[in-house]
């Protein structure tokens, strides 16, 4: 809770800075779960950024924003809203940095203003303090803002102190996204994570204890062929350890931006199909043991987006769905698949639906798709979701 103390004016006065400040800036992505949240950019691109399953930021340079950048953002997206609510705004007079301050501003009044996510991959490597002088100023423009969210690395999570993680939390950082994606030290090295199990582990924990809530996420087939079982195992044992309040699933998707594309390409990395894909989920959900965690598979890239409860009163309910596709005949798993992907479904008794069902038929002959080639198919259609 901010207290009086704490709402003190904050300075906007000019700071020794490199760059001169260039108007309102967005980054390029967000959890799915922050699609109604105003979007404050604090860093840029990825301080860590040699994952080798992921391109959205390679060839980018990181750099940190001048806070003074980061205040004035929020400062501006404060002026549009007070002049949305007032209706004295004509966006056809901005530049193009105003209008899309602007048009973040409307959106996020058109949804409520509720919640705030700070970009890009790891907005806590920046100071504590800093970090909480732009909370606060935060709180102070927008106090009826019930959540504040950022991405962050558990190697940056490790090195904050705990009364540091407490601070950002008191300032009023509500939950942390950290991208786990494997806890087996296998994986972690292969991918290039920059981080251990033991890393995730303590980091997860640090989290908690601070009071701040803890979304982690783990990567269906990050360990291919040859550690899916090692990755499903270690992962499970990691968040067992950490009872973080959300795991979202996220499966592997190989694009060409990625290092791994050439590794898939030759032969060396050996990508998972959807149901080896769908085993390993099952065996990672069947070992989740003890916590109170919600799993969510909010996203496109997932095979099961009704793999969705908390633990551990949902369980069978999930593990269950997997199951039943599991059991499917490959042609009845081939017609799910490409329906999923391509969204006439987003549960198994979608089938069900006639005229859906008919439209997945139909795709199949007319892209010759086979319960044999169907997976180099959906490989080609995910990338469109990277």
């Amino acid at each position: 809770m901010v207290t009086e103390k704490d709402k003190k004016e904050i300075s906007l006065k000019p700071k020794r800075e490199e760059e001169p400040y260039k108007g309102f800036e967005l980054g390029p992505i967000r959890p799915p779960s922050e699609a109604s949240s105003l979007l404050i950019r604090v860093t840029r691109n990825c301080p860590w950024n040699h994952c080798r399953f992921c391109g959205i930021y390679r060839r980018k340079k990181f750099s940190l924003r001048p806070i003074s950048h980061v205040l004035k953002d929020i400062e501006t997206v404060s002026k549009y809203i007070n002049e949305i609510k007032n209706n004295h705004i004509h966006p056809n007079s901005l530049d193009d940095r105003e209008q899309t301050a602007f048009y973040s501003a409307l959106s996020w009044f058109r949804n409520g203003m509720k919640s705030i996510f700070l970009q890009d991959s790891n907005s806590l490597i920046i100071k504590p303090d800093d970090l909480v002088e732009i909370l606060l100023y935060i709180r102070q423009l927008f106090p009826e803002v019930e959540r504040i969210t950022s991405y962050a690395r558990s190697h940056t999570i490790a090195r904050i102190k705990d009364n540091d993680l407490e601070k950002i939390a008191k300032a009023g950082l509500n939950r942390i996204h950290i991208g786990m994606e494997s806890a087996s030290d296998k994986v972690l090295t292969l991918m290039k994570k920059g981080v251990d199990k033991a890393t995730h582990i303590r980091a997860g924990q640090k989290v908690k204890h601070a009071g701040i809530e803890l979304s982690e996420y783990y990567m269906p087939g990050l360990g291919g062929r040859e550690l899916s079982r090692e990755h499903a195992l270690e992962s499970a044992d990691a968040l067992n350890q950490i009872n973080a309040d959300f795991v979202r699933l996220r499966t592997l998707a190989i694009t060409p931006a990625g290092d791994l594309f050439n590794d898939w390409s030759a032969g060396i990395f050996n990508k998972l199909g959807d149901k080896e894909t769908a085993q390993e989920t099952l065996l990672f959900l069947e070992n989740l043991e003890g916590i109170t965690t919600t799993i969510k598979s909010d996203h496109i890239l997932n095979l099961f987006e009704e793999i969705d409860g908390k633990l551990p009163e949902d369980k069978l309910k999930m593990t269950n769905v997997i199951r039943k596709f599991i059991n499917m005949s490959p042609k009845e798993q081939m017609l799910y698949q490409v329906g999923r992907r391509t969204g006439l479904f987003s549960r198994l008794d979608d089938m069900n639906d006639f005229g859906r069902r008919s439209i997945a038929e139909r795709h199949c002959l007319d892209f010759n798709v086979t319960p044999e080639n169907v997976d180099i198919v959906i490989d080609e259609i995910m990338k469109r979701f990277v």
